[in-house]
């Protein structure tokens, strides 16, 4: 692994939302941190210089959800390849749920994980503890241990808790510690064995679809608990415009509720399944088209704090079968930054808006000192050229899952370097001058 070095990226605009900065400035780094901004600290000489002429600097992205398979399934990806992968697309923090093999429900886990992505050096993997043990939905984890060992958040993932009573004690255990839980909100009832949205398109392919009330019930079952306890909650991977508007009124009342979308829901729609293609097989399933509205409408809103990639690797075979039967997920680290972008370019939001989604919102929904470029902070940066034409391909990918829909779309945006810690860890041949 190389050693951080004196680096001066010069002539780009630098967007910095959480520290309201939107301007062309020179940035400075130095022994792993942002050392300066505009006028050169006295005595920095820099080793190297980036030029970013045309180019936008941000902070590096912060993913709330990332799957990395490792450990338990290293058939699917390892976090060699998928930490590789967001390298290569300008995110340098990643948080990583806690359904691996085995589960990260002990310290010693959560410090394995931890540790290995240190030792690989491309980007920073958070784990997030399981909320009850082996995610079994019964027995609460020892939260204050897994907090020790680095656990930033406490989620079920998409397992079920046994009844509320149990999240009730959940989330007020995780309060005692200040502690997010991050919930999956779906009625398992309602969504029985569902895989598509309920709905024409559905019906017409005869698949099993899951309502939308599977979400907008189990939101309103977790906000009446939010406001009980007062415990922090952070719903992940909203899909429909009803718990949208449910959310805006319990922010509006104040409870601790935040939320993040999968880039794929702001894109993507029910009808996206017509021929069966199984990757678009997502959990929650794509939804209406009057619900993709609003999504976006609760992103540029505010409601929304964050999009997240929602990554899930998969090798060719799990998406081989008949479409209820393939496993659900994209990966997506590598359409995180462009489908977003995309947003911009289609009027939803402006660029700031899309940047402080990718970076200073996810950080503050956890408590994270990442997503920004203040003196002092991490040097996490990512650099793109926000005009650069390019089409997503299997060859371009680095992660080791393919399956994808977006394969063949055309995007504008493309990461041109990505610096952690101070390092460069990715870097397009077609970066400005070097010195």
């Amino acid at each position: 692994m190389s050693q951080p070095q004196n680096i001066l990226i010069r002539n780009g605009r630098l967007i910095d939302p959480a520290s309201h900065i939107d301007e062309t400035v020179d940035l400075q780094i130095a022994a792993g941190k942002i050392s300066g901004l505009g006028r050169m600290p006295a005595g920095f000489r820099p080793d190297l210089t980036i030029d970013a002429d045309g180019q936008v600097v941000c902070p590096g992205l912060v993913d709330l959800s990332a799957r990395l398979r490792e450990p338990g399934q290293e058939h699917k990806a390892t976090l060699e390849s998928e930490t590789g992968a967001a390298a290569s697309s300008g995110i340098t923090t990643l948080c990583c749920p806690p359904d691996t093999n085995p589960v990260i429900d002990t310290p010693a886990m959560a410090s394995l994980v931890r540790r290995r992505a240190q030792r690989i050096g491309y980007a920073r993997v958070l784990p997030v503890g399981a909320l009850t043990q082996e995610l079994g939905g019964e027995q609460l984890s020892e939260m204050a241990a897994l907090l020790k060992a680095g656990c930033v958040a406490f989620s079920n993932v998409e397992r079920p808790l046994g009844n509320t009573l149990i999240e009730r004690r959940a989330l007020e255990y995780a309060t005692t510690f200040d502690a997010t839980v991050i919930l999956r909100p779906e009625d398992r009832h309602l969504a029985d064995k569902g895989c598509a949205h309920e709905g024409p398109v559905a019906s017409r392919l005869g698949l099993p679809g899951i309502p939308a009330a599977a979400e907008t019930v189990a939101v309103a079952r977790d906000l009446a608990l939010a406001q009980q306890t007062g415990g922090r909650i952070h719903f992940h991977g909203l899909s429909t415009g009803a718990a949208v508007a449910m959310l805006a009124q319990a922010q509006g009342e104040r409870l601790p509720v935040t939320a993040d979308v999968a880039a794929h829901q702001l894109h993507l729609t029910e009808m996206d399944i017509e021929g069966f293609d199984s990757n678009c097989h997502v959990h929650p399933p794509l939804r209406s088209l009057s619900d993709r509205e609003r999504l976006r409408e609760g992103v540029r809103g505010g409601v929304i704090g964050a999009i997240c990639s929602d990554h899930q690797p998969h090798e060719a075979d799990a998406k081989a079968a008949p479409f209820p039967s393939t496993a659900p997920g994209i990966s997506a680290l590598e359409t995180l930054l462009p489908l977003t972008l995309k947003l911009v370019q289609e009027g939803v939001i402006d660029l700031p808006r899309a940047i402080a989604l990718l970076t200073s919102g996810p950080a503050e929904m956890l408590q994270l000192p990442y997503g920004r470029l203040s003196v002092g902070s991490s040097a996490d940066v990512c650099i793109f050229d926000p005009e650069r034409p390019w089409e997503l391909t299997p060859e371009r990918m680095r992660s080791a899952g393919r399956n994808t829909p977006f394969l063949g779309w055309e995007f504008i945006g493309r990461v041109t370097c990505t610096l952690f810690e101070g390092r460069v860890v990715f870097e397009e041949e077609v970066l400005g001058t070097r010195y």
